[in-house]
């Protein structure tokens, strides 16, 4: 599959979920303290993300 989602800590020693595709960052999330937390981030795009509109800037 050429897109993932991958969890690993930044220079601050927080938890990020980033989401990749071909190995390139496309869009990551904040910080976290748990790796759990980071968990329930990906979670929460997976189930919220497919019914979400697109927007252009006006």
């Amino acid at each position: 599959m050429a897109h993932y989602f991958e969890i690993k800590k930044n220079k601050a020693g927080e938890f990020v979920a980033y989401f990749k595709y071909n190995s390139e960052p496309i869009f990551w999330t904040e910080g976290y303290s748990s790796k759990a937390s980071a968990q329930n981030a990906i979670e929460s795009i997976l189930k919220n993300g497919p019914g979400a509109e697109v927007r252009e800037a006006e």
